[in-house]
């Protein structure tokens, strides 16, 4: 099944682009990159050449699908899931 606005939050993250919307780090606000790995409470993003480990919970995603279209997740609602 194809990855969607909708099924997004039920769906396999990994590999999709992501954007940093909001933060409670200011350090984090706007980094963009690829999700390369997840656990419970966070993600893991491949920026450049370096990996940093995203805490969901503090954070406002917008995760950019495989047909370009953008989706807004607040971080708390994908706490628990990979």
């Amino acid at each position: 099944m194809p990855i969607t606005p909708k099924n997004l939050v039920r769906h396999e993250i990994i590999g999709l682009e992501v954007k940093i919307k909001e933060s409670t780090d200011p350090t984090l606000k706007n980094l963009k990159g690829r999700v390369i790995d997840e656990t419970y409470n966070t993600f893991k993003i491949e920026v450049g050449k370096k990996e940093k480990i995203i805490p969901k919970k503090d954070c406002i995603f917008i995760f950019i699908l495989h047909n370009k279209k953008k989706v807004q997740v607040e971080g708390k609602l994908i706490v628990g899931r990979p």
